[in-house]
């Protein structure tokens, strides 16, 4: 097990060097195969069952300075996912379709991503945080022919996700936007929402959801606490009297976890 000086000294190296990969993109894949192995390493210090004692152990110190840490690495960590993806897609549309294991993590969490409510072909499903390369809209929409939305607000993550989709999917029924959720003019029609990980205020976007959809709509929201609280932003209470609670799928070998709302 680390000692808690050795812990913080790792989160600290993880938030230098995410620091460094950030300001070091360029929109080609030079430093592509340093970052993957980077975001690798982070997922398997994340995954790491010797590391939760440690964890449990800071958080109970409730240290201001360790928060901060947290909250900063969080940032960091997610923006270098982003900026993973657009390696990944430019490397796809230059020829280049290997993986990592960060990617196949994501992939088998997205298998059963709704539990016992199921997508069918006639499913209508938003992906809040869809990046520059669309795993879940491919992956959903070819296994299940449902119609899937993804939007984002990077520009950049837009143009390449239409053309990895181009690529990879150009017969299924993907619309990819950039665009706000009350801007949807479906978002009435929706029956299943996923939440991206790593969209920090989507627990905002969901209660303003909760005027725009319909009484059946089925909420994915994807999230990590504690380790995974590193990786992912985590879990809030949310108003009972409009959201509540239906299953909460926890994944010990996966880098986060799902939680399903249904309107209370």
């Amino acid at each position: 097990m680390l000692k808690m000086k050795t812990f913080q000294e790792y989160l600290n190296e993880f938030l230098e060097k995410f620091k460094d990969f950030s300001a070091k993109y360029d929109h080609t894949i030079n430093h592509c195969s340093e970052l993957e192995i980077l975001i690798d390493d982070y997922s398997k210090f994340i995954l790491n069952e010797k590391n939760k004692e440690v964890w449990e152990q800071l958080e109970l110190q409730e240290c201001r300075n360790f928060n901060q840490l947290v909250g900063d690495l969080r940032k960091k960590a997610a923006l270098c996912v982003a900026i993973m993806e657009k390696y990944r897609a430019l490397k796809l549309l230059s020829g280049n379709t290997e993986s990592n294991n960060y990617f196949e993590n994501i992939e088998l969490c997205i298998e059963k991503e709704f539990g016992q409510f199921q997508i069918t072909s006639e499913s209508k499903v938003l992906l809040v945080g869809s990046g520059s390369f669309p795993m879940t809209p491919l992956l959903i929409a070819r296994r299940t022919g449902a119609e899937v939305i993804g939007i984002d607000i990077d520009d950049e993550a837009i143009k390449f996700g239409r053309n990895v989709v181009e690529k990879l999917g150009s017969e299924l029924n993907i619309r990819l936007e950039k665009i706000a959720v009350e801007e949807l003019n479906v978002v009435n029609e929706l029956t299943h929402i996923i939440f991206s990980s790593t969209v920090d205020n989507k627990y905002d976007i969901l209660d303003q959801l909760h005027t725009l959809t319909n009484e059946n709509i089925i909420v994915a929201m994807r999230y990590g606490d504690q380790l995974k609280s590193l990786f992912n932003f985590p879990m809030r209470e949310v108003d009972n009297k409009k959201w509540k609670i239906v299953e909460n799928i926890l994944r010990p070998d996966h880098v986060f976890d799902i939680v399903l709302y249904k309107k209370a």
